[in-house]
């Protein structure tokens, strides 16, 4: 009985293609904005999270000025060797501790130039970042301490300077100091906050305070916890640590500030997860809109074909099968619909995505939510044109012209 009320709906709908088409149209544009936007945002949002891993895993930034607490900036002292000592004796969640004196000079080899980010650090400061190395060697403790004239490069300054050249063992000048390249890192594109992690030089930390700025100051000290989840024990234990040390009176704000970007990563996250939510709801509505008109196209069936319900009903078919009829003439639109809609959705994420260079990912839950939804509403509102083409008098409907 389903199987030959299924093959009638499905011969009617064949009969007006144009007309059940159109009526569909609604439901493949509901059901495929829906899970394009969801999948774009999950797609954005995983995205971001990349990127800001590619800084570094388990990151924590101290830089000195207003902590986070404060409600302006406060301008503040360096660190020193001093604090970075004790942050890696008493920190006990720190894994890798990376002290930095940071400047922009101007490079030069042969007739070529470019400006660049100068890092003067240890080879700590590459694995807090998660800085690789394509080529060449790090830094030797050796070479560190004395403070000597060597340097790895990031990839955007080796194709400036060096062309598609080998850089390893030039002669590059960084400000007013020759140094030899004795690195190259491995490419990571640009960072969350669109800076290109790959202009950039990395030189001991000595020779950079003591031959490029002509101080002793730390401007930033780069830490990697243990795991993510003692990041948060490793930030409170650095507090404490750096507001005894700055000898910072209780209850007054921090003149430092130690950014979790685990945390920033999760907040940008939840960001965009509320907006890709909202962004699905208001998709939904073109949903309640396809029903509408599956709705309206029913009633207009109904009133069309009332001749032949009142002959149906006149040699003897029941009330409830009429009814079924109809009812499964809706859900079949809507059904179509749904499952035009997911491809077209899923296509159209997939476009955005690989345009877009993001992560293609498809939810699965999205999918069957947006899919039972369109299955729902043919249910719901081919509920009512159905009702009243059972409930037609016989007599009454084959007098209908």
């Amino acid at each position: 009985m389903i199987f030959q009320t299924l093959m009638m709906a499905m011969r009617e709908l064949r009969r007006n293609k144009m007309r059940s088409f159109l009526t569909m149209l609604g439901i493949i544009i509901g059901v495929s904005a829906v899970i394009a936007l969801v999948n774009i945002g999950k797609a954005a949002s995983e995205s971001v999270r990349d990127q800001i891993g590619k800084l570094g895993q388990n990151l924590l930034i101290v830089s000195p000025g207003a902590g986070r607490r404060s409600s302006s900036y406060t301008p503040a002292s360096p660190f020193t060797m001093a604090d970075v000592e004790a942050i890696r004796s008493e920190v006990r969640r720190a894994k890798y501790v990376a002290p930095t004196a940071q400047t922009s000079q101007d490079l030069v080899v042969g007739n070529k130039n470019s400006r660049s980010t100068i890092i003067g650090g240890t080879n700590d400061y590459l694995l807090t970042r998660d800085y690789t190395l394509a080529s060449g060697r790090k830094m030797t403790d050796g070479e560190v301490k004395a403070g000597r004239a060597v340097c790895v490069i990031g990839e955007t300054v080796r194709q400036n300077l060096f062309g598609s050249g080998d850089p390893l063992g030039a002669q590059m000048r960084v400000g007013k100091v020759s140094c030899q390249v004795i690195g190259l890192l491995t490419a990571k594109g640009q960072s969350g906050m669109g800076q290109d992690q790959d202009d950039i030089v990395i030189m001991p930390l000595r020779t950079v305070q003591r031959r490029l700025i002509g101080t002793t100051d730390i401007n930033t000290i780069f830490i990697t916890a243990e795991s993510s989840a003692s990041t948060a024990v490793a930030e409170q234990q650095i507090t404490d640590l750096l507001r005894q040390r700055r000898h910072i009176a209780k209850g007054a704000d921090d003149d430092f500030s130690v950014r979790d970007m685990q945390e920033i990563a999760q907040a940008v996250s939840a960001s965009t997860s509320t907006m890709t939510t909202l962004l699905g709801a208001i998709a939904a509505v073109s949903l309640l809109v396809g029903g509408i008109g599956i709705m309206n196209i029913m009633l207009v069936n109904v009133t069309e074909r009332t001749r032949e319900i009142g002959i149906r009903l006149a040699i003897g078919a029941l009330a409830s099968d009429v009814m079924l009829q109809f009812l499964v003439e809706a859900v079949v639109l809507s059904t179509l619909g749904g499952l035009i809609g997911m491809a077209v959705g899923v296509g159209t994420s997939f476009a955005v995505t690989h345009s877009m260079g993001m992560p293609f990912i498809v939810e699965p839950g999205t999918l069957f939510l947006a899919f039972g939804f369109s299955a729902a509403v043919g249910v719901l509102f081919g509920y009512l044109p159905a009702h009243k083409a059972a409930r037609l008098n016989p007599i009454e409907a084959l007098r209908h012209e």
